[in-house]
């Protein structure tokens, strides 16, 4: 085991963590001291203060110094190869760490012990100053240094508590011996009172024995009326338990009965719930049968008179034909006039323009006169005209195909378009055939329909459970149908609610499925569109958003028929798909006015470039000649011509257009539309004549009829059930009274048992008391003869009673007698028995107490002899070793134990061996009054000196030899030396390096040093720097350490 690295922060002069392996400088000597030995164990404030760093900068308020050992000798008991130990001060603490783990100071002291540094022997740590100190330290010093080596201090400290016990029983024995007198003094009062005592003992005795059998007769009495009353407690206790089971059963039925009374009133509740029910189904099916009826009837009716009205329908359909025939002829005499008078028009047109045209280009021409200065620049801009006509010309051609190309696109598209709406048409004429082929199947489902009825019934329940969670939902867009209401008017609203009421009387009823089918709500609901165009769809519609969107102007018939039946308040406005058409908008041919109006710039343009070619290369002339001039004039007077004829022509086409608009306005809005509802209703005259409906309406009146019987035979079965149940419960609550008296009987009963057991407890009470008492008593009489329990059992208790009045008169002339006197006689008695042997006890204990330390001195007395004899013979082989030739020895002085003259113990010798003069058998250690030293550095007997007699270093290489010989006689795993060699010439620190080589063998030396003679047989070095207050360590070389140390000799 050996320091393996010392670590340093905040301590002394090392601020900083510094890390060393393992050693260096004189402060770390203190450091391993500070957490190694007893000097620094009570520290206080002011000296933990002390050991803080003080440099510059700020105040260190904590350090700590730890030492890492190498422990792979298991020479400390931790299973560890490295132990560490932090010891960590600050101004109000001092902490101790075993491996990071705190431990207290005496676990630190024990594990060292327990490793070999031992308490005794604290030279394994010598600092600066040491050496000195022993070498000036007086013979006692030494003796007390040698005691401590020889470990007399645990010898010592059991001498002391001897002594601690001995003086204890001292105080005990005496103690004892007071009592001792004390009890024989009272032991002879007492006895002259023992023979009063013994007559009135024979009284009381009596007296005793008499009360204890009245007492004991009492109690026997009492104990026998006891158990009796348990006797008769068990038998009402099993009666009281028949009757709470019999007054249980009681309730236990008259719970089932209200149990099963609940159960058929929830059963007639039901019963009747279903009977209001089926009451409230049978007056709605009476209702429908009462409408169906009537509708047979009504069919039948319509049937009889269908003949004339179609005979009607037919003849007003023939007129409008020939009316419609009429208005196409009409048309088609005035549409060939309005086409001939158009294509005049647009001819007149194009022919106005050509001659403005020309006349235009012949005022240019003459202008030109004065625009140009000569032929050249005037051919010159004609040829740049040209040019820019011939490429206007072509553009204008371009555009004029692009438009022919449009147009028979445009007609292509059209007669595609012709070909769709054939084939829709005829798929229109084949959704109807299967409309009427569904109408038919209708009638038939709803007979399928009118069976089911029974089992919506059934389903009534649950569908009252779903009408709370619609009622919710119908405020909440009742709430939303006020805002509408209040935004587009309250007649329109009340039409929306009319019209779904009477959807809602159609689903109910059953009937009109194709009305439900055919109608599609409101417009409003059947379209969408992005929010940003809501305002734009609102004002353009308006209230056409509310009107109602139908199949067909039937359904719309249907109803508004049923809407006046019921008479419902509100406006409808009714939108039949069937009459909806398509207005064809007459939007501008804008293709072909384009392409006329570029045909028309087209010859105007190609008239300019004609007079422009003839123009060029002619003489540059500011007047027009005589032949443009009449030119001129000609267009002038066409023009006029022209512009008159255009006037007339378009007021005639005007005229024209609007006839032909009127007639077809007429032919298609009044006519044609008028046609199509006479279609409809001759239609709906071929299906009434049919009879479907009648045959359905029959099949529906069979079916209620059936309903109506069904729901009657329930209601019957329904009322006897609901007898019975009735009749069932007056049976239950019959019974239940029958349990309910029962079950009162049973209380009754309870209630007076109860009561006699109350009094029978109370009485039980009464006795135990009684009986407590007794007892009491007779434990109060005390312990009693045998011949008490027997001798007075025959008399009675007249007789105990006069006997006991005897000896009550006899015990009062005994009244001044102490009773107690007998009593205390046998407890001082006991008490000095006792007393004798606690003092036996103590008298062996105090000659124990005084072999123990006789022996403890002699012990620590062969301790002392031993260590020194093992000290002297090292001092003098280590003296040896140090001064070859020279001679060394310890010597005990020894004195008179009374104070008289000392003596000399030369050569290591012994009291045994001279003789101490001292009186006592055990030889006393307190004759030894020093250990002095005699050497001689020559080797020669008569040159033997004390240590006052020689010089300094002499007394410093003497006090190392006494150190290393203590150290041999008690090793420790390593040794820190801090200048041992300060004192020391050359030669003699050469002696002592080897020294140190030779003990290093088997130990860890560390030492400190100025002089290069310990440098020789040292493994590592350290050179240690102060700079501003603070120490820095670095490893250094061997040659580094020798400059070192020659440099501080030099200037030292």
């Amino acid at each position: 085991m050996y320091i393996k690295q010392v670590i340093i922060q905040g301590f002394r002069s090392y601020r900083d963590q510094t890390i060393v392996d393992p050693f260096s400088s004189k402060h770390n000597v203190i450091a391993i001291q500070f957490v190694l030995s007893d000097e620094f164990s009570h520290l206080r404030p002011e000296q933990r203060l002390a050991l803080l760093h003080e440099g510059t900068g700020p105040r260190v308020i904590s350090a700590f110094v730890e030492i890492i050992f190498d422990n792979s000798d298991n020479r400390l008991p931790i299973d560890k190869e490295e132990v560490s130990l932090r010891r960590v001060i600050g101004a109000k603490k001092d902490q101790y760490f075993l491996d990071k783990k705190m431990v207290t100071k005496n676990d630190v002291m024990n594990l060292l012990e327990s490793a070999g540094f031992s308490r005794s022997n604290p030279y394994y740590i010598v600092k600066q100053g040491k050496i000195n100190q022993m070498a000036t330290a007086p013979d006692s010093q030494r003796l007390k240094l040698l005691r401590e080596v020889a470990g007399t201090r645990v010898y010592d400290e059991r001498k002391e508590e001897s002594i601690s016990l001995m003086k204890e029983t001292e105080g005990k024995r005496e103690k004892i011996n007071e009592l001792l007198k004390y009890i024989e003094e009272r032991l002879h009062t007492l006895e002259e009172e023992k023979e009063e005592l013994a007559q009135y003992q024979k009284w009381d005795k009596m007296r005793r024995a008499l009360e204890y059998t009245i007492y004991n007769q009492e109690l026997n009495e009492t104990r026998a009326k006891l158990d009796e009353l348990s006797a008769k407690r068990e038998t009402s206790g099993e009666k009281s338990r028949q009757l709470r089971d019999a007054q249980q059963d009681a309730r236990d039925k008259m719970e089932e009965i209200e149990r099963q009374v609940r159960e058929l009133k929830t059963k007639i509740s039901a019963m009747k719930e279903e009977k209001e029910q089926l009451s409230a189904e049978r007056q709605e099916q009476i209702k429908q049968r009462t409408k169906l009826e009537l509708k047979a009837k009504d069919l039948q009716d319509e049937l009889a008179g269908n003949s004339e009205q179609r005979k009607r329908l037919l003849k007003e359909r023939q007129k409008l034909l020939e009316k419609i025939e009429e208005k196409q002829k009409e048309l088609a005499e005035t549409e060939p006039k309005f086409n001939s008078v158009k294509e005049k028009e647009e001819r007149g047109i194009a022919r106005l323009a050509q001659a403005t045209q020309e006349r235009t280009d012949l005022y240019a021409k003459q202008g030109r006169g004065s625009q140009f200065t000569s032929k050249e620049e005037r051919d010159k801009w004609i040829k740049k005209e040209l040019k820019s006509l011939d490429q206007a010309i072509n553009d204008k051609k371009r555009q004029i195909a692009a438009i022919h190309k449009d147009l028979e696109d445009t007609e292509a598209n059209k007669e595609k378009n012709l070909e769709q709406y054939s084939k829709l048409d005829q798929d229109l004429n084949e959704v109807k055939a299967r409309v009427e082929e569904l109408d038919r199947k209708y009638y038939e489902v709803k007979n399928k329909k009118d069976e089911l009825q029974s089992e919506r019934n059934y389903l009534w329940r649950e569908e009252n459970a779903e009408q709370q969670a619609l009622a919710a939902k119908r405020e909440d867009l009742e709430k939303k149908q006020q805002l509408l209401r209040a935004a587009t008017g309250k007649a329109i609203l009340n039409g929306i609610d009319s019209i779904n009421k009477v959807l809602e009387h159609f689903r109910r009823k059953g009937i009109n499925q194709h009305v439900l089918n055919g109608y599609h709500g409101i417009v409003m609901n059947n379209f969408e569109c992005e929010p940003a165009f809501y305002t734009c769809v609102e004002v353009t519609a308006g209230n056409r958003l509310f009107y109602h969107i139908v199949d067909s102007d039937e359904v719309s018939t249907k109803i508004l028929m049923e809407f006046n039946k019921m008479n419902l308040p509100g406006e409808v406005t009714f939108l039949p798909l069937n009459k909806l058409d398509v207005r064809d908008t007459a939007y501008p041919e804008t293709n072909q006015r384009s392409l006329q109006s570029l045909e028309a710039s087209l010859h105007a343009m190609e008239s300019t470039r004609e007079s422009l070619k003839a123009e060029l290369g002619t003489d540059l002339l500011s007047q027009l000649s005589l032949e443009d001039q009449k030119r001129v004039d000609a267009l002038n007077d066409e023009i006029r011509q022209l512009q008159q004829e255009n006037r007339q022509l378009l007021n005639e086409r005007i005229k024209l257009e609007g006839i032909i608009t009127r007639v077809e306005t007429y032919l298609n809005e009044n006519l044609r539309k008028r046609l199509d509802q006479v279609e409809q209703e001759l239609n709906e005259l071929r299906e009434t004549e049919g009879g479907t409906v009648l045959t359905a309406t029959t099949s529906e009146l069979e079916a209620i009829n059936k309903r109506v019987k069904d729901t009657l035979a329930r209601s019957d079965d329904l009322d006897n059930s609901i007898d019975k149940t009735e009749a069932g419960i007056k049976e239950l609550q019959k019974s239940m009274e029958r349990w309910k008296n029962m079950e009162k009987e049973h209380m009754d009963a309870i209630n007076h048992d109860t009561k006699e057991l109350e009094k029978m407890t109370n009485r039980q009470g009464m006795l135990l008391k009684k009986k407590e008492e007794c007892m009491k008593k007779i434990r109060e009489l005390g312990s009693l003869p045998q011949e008490a329990f027997e001798k007075y059992q025959t008399l009675s208790l007249k007789q105990l009673f006069r006997k006991l009045e005897q000896c009550n008169t006899e015990l009062k002339k005994y009244s001044h007698v102490n009773k107690k006197a007998l009593d205390q006689f046998v407890n001082f008695s006991e008490q000095k028995e006792k007393l004798i042997k606690r003092q036996e006890e103590l008298d062996r204990g105090y000659k124990s107490i005084m072999e123990l330390m006789n022996v403890l001195e002699l012990r620590k007395y062969e301790a002392i002899q031993l260590t020194f004899k093992q000290v002297s013979k090292n001092f003098s082989e280590v003296f040896q070793k140090l001064v070859p030739g020279g001679k060394a020895t310890l010597v005990m002085k020894k004195g008179d134990v009374e104070g008289s003259q000392s003596q000399d113990e030369g050569e290591g010798s012994t009291e045994s061996e001279r003789g101490s003069g001292s009186q006592s058998s055990v030889p006393s250690v307190d004759q030894f009054t020093g250990v002095g030293i005699r050497v001689s550095f020559t080797g020669k007997q008569g040159e033997m000196r004390e240590m006052q007699q020689l010089s300094g270093g002499q007394k410093s290489l003497v006090a190392l030899a006494l150190i290393f010989a203590i150290q041999k006689c008690d090793p420790a795993p390593f040794y820190l030396f801090d200048e041992i060699d300060q004192a020391l010439d050359a030669q003699h620190r050469k002696a002592v390096s080897d020294m140190i080589m030779e003990l290093a063998e088997h130990a860890q030396f560390i030492t400190t040093t100025f002089r290069p003679e310990l440098l020789e047989s040292a493994d590592k070095f350290y050179g240690v720097k102060f700079r501003n207050k603070v120490s820095h360590i670095d490893v250094i070389t061997a040659e580094m350490a020798k400059d070192f140390v020659e440099d501080d000799t030099t200037h030292g």
